[in-house]
């Protein structure tokens, strides 16, 4: 339209006059091109440029038929034979310019504000979702390896429990709560049963028997999630989630009562295609590796060096003030997420620049349980 004004008010010696008289005529034909170019590039008219060169000549010329048929009746001009050849021959006259800018515009514009629209996505809000799984009615009967049995209260484990899932939600996280295992004691640390890496998941096969039927539950889970590849440890291959830190591109795998050399060799060969390095650490001192250490999101190693057998494997290591403050789960690159039990370890970690949320897990933690054994990051 704005070319076709442009060319008349040149033609006409730049009359301003001439601007008034086309204008709506103009406009009309641009308006129907406009609907007519978007129908046909909807369905494809810009995938070649020779359907572009058809769209644009057949549109230029309908949609200059209609502007100078309707433009010609509300001046008052029956419709009639002189009328139509004067319609018809406008298409060469009249409405030429206007009939070339919009097969200019079809070939060479059309294409490429096509693919900015379907390119063209408002940002995705990242979803991340996190597995809980609420404490059996007999958690006191969790299997211990390295601590002496205490008295648990299911109240207040009940308690803690929902505290630490409301902290999650609270920073951004959607929990999905895998179906209820009353009678397995453990099953509240579901952090054993599968561990990600990125869109693959990989269902653990867990060291303690009684703990291997909480697998099934948390695969039916996983696989509700769009998106996701789940695979499995397989026996004799025995590997538990807990043993599996995961630092950038190399994955520490504790060699531990749960974790045997043959679910370790299933690990790597599963990971070695996604470009990740297994790198065992022997763990006699501590049920699981991360019961022992983990890592801030820059990559330091933080844990009890008493409860490692090792911390040379690891290229950056910080000690920690108490053992409860081993564990830190990684709410994003700023905010982690501690036991209460750890204080002075919390106020080191915020020392480094985190800002730390502290959650009570005493209950748990007498069950070898720690932040991150409650549930399992999948985004």
């Amino acid at each position: 339209m704005l070319v076709s004004l442009l060319a008349f008010f040149i033609g006409s010696g730049q009359s301003p006059q001439v601007l008034g008289d086309v204008f709506g005529h103009f406009a009309l034909a641009a308006f129907v091109a406009w609907v007519l170019l978007s129908l046909a590039n909807a369905v494809g008219a810009t995938r070649a440029w020779f359907l572009t060169l058809i769209t644009g000549f057949t549109s230029g010329c309908l949609a200059a038929l209609i502007a100078t048929t309707v433009t010609a009746s509300a001046a008052g001009y029956p419709f009639s034979g002189p009328i139509f050849l004067f319609v018809v021959g406008s298409l060469v006259s009249l409405n030429l310019i206007f009939i070339i800018s919009i097969i200019v515009g079809e070939m060479l514009l059309a294409p490429i504000v096509f693919r900015g629209i379907l390119a063209y996505s408002p940002e995705a809000i990242e979803r991340r979702i996190a597995l809980v799984r609420i404490p059996a009615s007999n958690l006191d009967e969790a299997v211990l390896t390295h601590r002496e049995r205490q008295p648990t209260d299911q109240a207040l484990a009940d308690q803690q429990w929902d505290n630490y899932c409301a902290a999650l939600v609270a920073e951004g996280w959607e929990t999905i709560e895998v179906d209820a295992a009353p009678e397995l004691a453990d099953s509240v640390f579901v952090e054993d049963t599968v561990v990600m890496f990125g869109d693959l998941a990989v269902i653990a096969s867990p060291g303690a028997e009684s703990r291997r039927p909480e697998v099934e539950a948390v695969e039916r889970a996983l696989r509700e999630v769009p998106g996701l590849t789940v695979t499995r440890i397989e026996l004799p291959g025995t590997l538990d989630g807990g043993d599996v830190l995961k630092v950038g591109s190399t994955v520490y795998v504790g060699a531990s009562d749960r974790t045997n050399a043959e679910g370790i060799r299933q690990l790597r060969t599963l990971l070695t295609p996604h470009r990740y390095t297994v790198v065992a650490v022997p763990i006699t001192k501590a049920l699981h590796l991360k019961s022992a250490a983990t890592a801030l999101p820059d990559g330091t190693i933080i844990g009890d060096p008493a409860l490692l057998d090792v911390t040379s494997l690891f290229p950056r290591f910080l000690p920690v003030f108490e053992p409860q403050g081993v564990a830190v789960v990684e709410l994003s690159r700023e905010s982690l997420l501690m036991s209460s039990s750890a204080p002075q370890t919390a106020a080191m970690v915020a020392s480094l620049g985190y800002r730390v949320v502290t959650v009570d897990i005493s209950e748990f933690e007498k069950l070898e349980g720690c932040v991150t054994c409650l549930s399992v990051r999948v985004r």
